[in-house]
């Protein structure tokens, strides 16, 4: 192994001497990452299984490559999920969010009070609204469409982060259109980025179970892309801790890994573990082996995987506070992870699927638990522009004052809102 390179390329002999000592695969692996080259699905697989030392060494080669990718500061967004509805036609193993359109815990939020949560969130500082819901029967084809517009009218500053790939192909299949055109309407109307959601796990194999009716792993791909080419940058996730192993894991990350070598238009990855208690194919025994999440161990090596396999293509890591919690997101920071994610406010999909880590992370908070680790807090945009940095955790945000008081969601008639 090359193990003689100068000083500000490797780390140091700590490390070194333990590439000595742990399983000489494991260790070939590592030193070929810290060299900056780039890990095959096969060595992504033998990463996933490391154990013991050889997991501890796992965890240090990540954390130096955060480092020399990105330095010491760790980020975070004030934003605002709007879930709008949850009225689906789709019912996925793993969603415990989605209604049928007759059922009575059922809503659809008018595009007037989007806007006014949109302006709400604005208003306490939030530079993005993150817009998702379920697949409304007979929804209008333009409804994203219109959302957007009416949110850039009334605020056109804020960043419109909404509709995942699946959104959008049902959004186009409404409006008789093609996802390209529909995506260049979208652009039009304001929309700023896309959420990398629905992807789930990229293998038809393990989709067709978990999730049976939704979008392809093609259609995925092609929706991203598209994206891409038109300038909309876009996000990109894993769902893991279900039915699926370490192979297609690390097909999922190698397949994220060559469409931003394509079109280098992906700001994150984001790893999301299956939240099970609520969840259908869980609580309901619908799916034959469905593990009850990811353990923690899972939760560690796949943000320190997924540096290695990404680093030189996908800067930031996210790490999800509602998936983990503030307690394993601050030690996945020392895992790979250099970001945070979002305030949120509100948060509806993960706490209908049984996450317990509530709906709202202050700003103040995530200052406080990024300082103790000895990490520098900044407030990104979206798109991962630097808007502040900090130096201690004493600042205080408009949203570190807000009393959240969580109110009873607003809805309209439900046949009304579907048009039957």
């Amino acid at each position: 192994m090359s193990l003689n390179l100068p000083d500000h390329n490797r780390l140091h002999s700590p490390f070194e001497s333990l590439l000595h000592i742990i399983d000489p695969v494991i260790a070939s692996i590592l030193d070929k990452a810290i060299d900056g080259k780039e890990i095959s699905v096969e060595e992504g697989v033998e990463l996933f299984e490391a154990k013991d030392i050889e997991m501890n060494a796992l965890i240090l080669a990540a954390d130096e490559l955060r480092r020399q990718k990105v330095g010491d500061m760790v980020t975070y967004v004030i934003n605002r999920n709007i879930n709008f509805t949850n009225i689906c036609i789709k019912k996925c193993g793993f969603c415990a969010f989605s209604r049928g359109y007759r059922d009575e815990e059922g809503y659809f939020l008018p595009i007037e009070e989007v806007v006014h949560r949109a302006k709400e969130a604005w208003e306490l500082g939030a530079t993005e609204v993150c817009i998702q819901a379920s697949l409304p029967p007979r929804m209008d084809g333009h409804l994203y469409i219109n959302i957007c517009k009416a949110i850039k009218r009334e605020l056109p500053d804020i960043h419109i982060h909404a509709f995942s790939p699946e959104e959008i192909v049902y959004g186009a299949l409404r409006s008789e259109t093609t996802v390209e055109d529909y995506l260049k309407m979208l652009k039009e109307a304001g929309i700023g980025s896309l959420p990398g959601t629905s992807a789930e796990i990229l293998d038809d194999e393990i989709r067709r179970i978990i999730s049976p009716g939704r979008i392809r792993t093609k259609d995925w791909i092609n929706v991203i892309k598209t994206a891409h080419r038109l300038g909309i940058p876009t996000t990109s996730t894993i769902m893991y801790g279900h039915i699926e192993n370490s192979l297609h894991k690390a097909r999922h990350i190698a397949i994220i890994r060559d469409i931003q070598k394509e079109t280098h238009g992906i700001t994150e990855f984001v790893p999301l573990s299956f939240v099970h208690s609520e969840a259908p194919m869980y609580k309901k025994g619908l799916v034959k082996g469905i593990r009850p999440g990811a353990t923690g161990a899972e939760v560690v090596k796949i943000h320190a995987v997924s540096r290695i396999m990404l680093n030189n293509y996908i800067k930031n890591i996210q790490v999800s506070w509602v998936k983990e919690g503030t307690k394993l997101s601050q030690f996945c920071l020392n895992t790979g992870a250099n970001d945070l994610g979002g305030t949120l406010i509100d948060e509806s999909i993960s706490r209908t699927a049984g996450a317990i880590h509530g709906q709202l992370l202050r700003p103040k908070d995530f200052r406080r638990f990024i300082i103790d680790i000895g990490r520098i807090p900044a407030q990104r945009s979206t798109t991962y522009d630097i808007l502040k940095i900090f130096k201690d955790e004493k600042s205080e945000d408009k949203l570190d004052k807000f009393q959240f008081d969580e109110r009873k969601i607003s809805s309209i008639k439900i046949n009304e809102a579907i048009g039957l």
